[in-house]
């Protein structure tokens, strides 16, 4: 098939010569627009080799371990073993009479694997929170197969970023890339550890940037292929810079499918100048409930667009009613930067160092306002982990529950009478996935997975038959307003 149309080309042109020697009957001459045109451009595909030469030694493989104390046992029996035999009166064998239980004894087990990156000649590495969270001990392995134990400098939850150091120097350090250069359709590749193979490189192009699946981050979306153990690990341009850490993935098998997502470093390298400096990340709040514009709404009160953060409450004390913020008011502009989406508006003010005096642009009753703020700080995690402790004491925590991040209480007869619910349950503290779902104490849930919950029993029972590999949604109101939630459980 081939040696045929080879052959059909090469007669066109013996044709053509023909045709002229005759006098060209039947040739016109091309229009000149037609002659113009310049040959089609052929892009080869990249050459990644000396990127990997050039970023490779700066990646690392992270390993973490946990200390895991064992079962008490007799002679090497668990006590599981033990009570069976107790149970049913069979003697114990081989255990002499007079020893006892054995004491337990620490353990270091294997927890995960992960991968890194170096920051700077003196040790300093970059990685996911949850690359070292829970662990007990953490081990950076270099590329010429020098093994560290590392010490945990910080780690910031909200932003998935930790820094952790090694005790080495002339380390070879990344160059860190302008996000701001980075566009969709440009080639990026990827170094780490997918399931504990190290230096694994993959590529792909970039697919979107500023994707909103967090409350802080605009993550950046590539088809690289990254799975369990590339986390952490840097996300590169043709330039031979890290543009982000690999961070997350959208999948329904655990694997890759071709949607991955970036920590831009930008955002990362912010975090991480505060872990070096405090070992924490200060954030800024002002206090509000805030949801999107909806297009009629926008319409009805003038203001003609969707963009902006609509303020749906005004916390008491906050720093946003000291500011005069109202409810129904939108939020145009924070310290002179334009507020397009809903998503912009906490990133803005988490960015901001608590204290500082700005202005908003709120627009209200077809006018636009600005007001002077004081930005406050959020809440360290301890603290909201610990008023969370104290609060399970007096609501109701299932492992499913916990899961999910929820300690709920059945509502008072007052309460439901002032909200005008049939029934419900009161959220008493929310973390994890249901922070990240927008809920938080005080919210009361009304249905969970499209099911009406009228008090704590059907909560349980509902959460019980609920898939955790998949988003659960969540009716709550909040005060007067009624809003959905998609909780996504850890896996």
């Amino acid at each position: 098939m081939m040696t045929k149309l080879r052959a059909k080309r090469a007669w066109w042109p013996c044709a053509m010569a023909i045709a002229l020697a005759m006098g060209g009957v039947g040739l016109v001459a091309a229009p000149a627009s037609v002659q113009a045109q310049p040959a089609a451009v052929v892009r080869g595909l990249p050459d990644f080799t000396e990127l990997v030469e050039q970023v490779g030694p700066s990646v690392v493989n992270i390993r973490t371990t946990e200390k895991v104390t064992a079962r008490p046992s007799i002679g090497g029996m668990d006590e599981d073993m033990l009570e069976f035999f107790r149970r049913f009166g069979v003697p114990v064998p081989n255990i002499p009479r007079q020893q006892g239980p054995q004491r337990p004894q620490p353990e270091e087990q294997p927890r995960g694997v992960g991968s890194g990156f170096i920051l700077s000649p003196d040790g300093y590495v970059m990685t996911n929170a949850h690359v070292v969270e829970g662990a007990d001990e953490v081990i950076v392995t270099l590329t010429d197969k020098r093994e560290f134990k590392a010490k945990i400098i910080g780690s910031d939850k909200r932003t998935d970023v930790a820094v952790v150091k090694i005790d080495a120097t002339g380390l070879p350090a990344v160059k860190v890339g302008d996000v701001g250069r980075l566009k969709a359709g440009e080639w990026v590749m990827a170094i780490g550890s997918p399931f504990g193979l190290e230096n694994t490189v993959t590529a792909g192009i970039v697919s979107a940037k500023q994707r909103d699946t967090g409350d802080y981050l605009p993550f950046i979306q590539t088809d690289v292929a990254i799975n369990p153990g590339n986390s952490g690990g840097p996300l590169i341009n043709m330039r031979g810079e890290v543009v982000g850490i690999n961070s997350q993935i959208y999948s329904r098998s655990g694997g890759f499918m071709g949607i991955s997502f970036a920590i831009p470093i930008d955002e990362a390298m912010r975090v991480s100048e505060q872990l070096r400096v405090s070992g924490r990340v200060s954030r800024g709040r002002i206090g509000v409930q805030i949801g999107s514009v909806p297009k009629d709404v926008a319409e009805s009160i003038g203001l003609g667009k969707t963009d902006g953060a609509l303020v749906r409450g005004v916390e008491t004390g906050s720093p946003a009613e000291k500011a005069g913020i109202e409810a129904g008011d939108v939020i145009t502009r924070y310290d002179g930067k334009a507020v397009e989406k809903v998503s912009d508006l906490p990133r803005l003010v988490g960015n901001t160092k608590p204290g500082t005096k700005t202005h908003i642009t709120v627009f209200r009753r077809g006018a636009l306002r600005d007001l002077s703020i004081t930005i406050a700080e959020v809440e360290p995690d301890e603290k909201v982990a610990a008023k969370a402790a104290e609060a399970e004491g007096k609501g109701k925590s299932s492992t499913a529950a916990q899961q999910i991040g929820l300690v709920v209480a059945d509502l008072t007869a007052a309460q439901a009478k002032e909200l005008k619910v049939k029934g419900g349950v009161r959220v008493v503290s929310a973390n994890d996935a249901a922070a990240r779902a927008g809920l938080r104490a005080d919210d009361v849930i009304v249905a969970l997975a499209n099911t009406e919950v009228r008090n704590l029993k059907d909560f349980e029972a509902v959460l019980a038959k609920a898939d955790m590999g998949k988003p659960i949604n969540v009716l709550f109101r909040r005060g007067e307003w009624a809003q959905y939630a998609l909780i996504r459980p850890s896996r």
